[in-house]
């Protein structure tokens, strides 16, 4: 599972085997969130999570929304259709 990035302290992962749409995973503190891309454009949102705050989660939102670009890219190169 390749690490795209690194926020807050988390990994943010892209599974090479996962399915369609565009997500990415966010590991870290004993918690995982799923948030879709919404690639190309985005904006991010959440499809899951376990174990962050609210406060955590806005947090991680803003920092992929800032991302968008790569992570839609390194989604792209992985799977090549979003």
């Amino acid at each position: 599972m390749p690490t795209v990035l690194n926020i807050l302290g988390c990994r943010v992962v892209i599974y090479p085997n996962d399915h369609r749409p565009a997500h990415i995973h966010v590991i870290g503190n004993g918690c995982e969130a799923v948030f879709r891309l919404n690639c190309p454009h985005g904006p991010p949102d959440l499809r899951e999570n376990h174990g962050f705050t609210r406060s955590a989660l806005s947090k991680i939102l803003a920092q992929l929304a800032k991302n968008l670009t790569v992570l839609c890219t390194q989604w792209k190169a992985i799977h090549e259709h979003y």
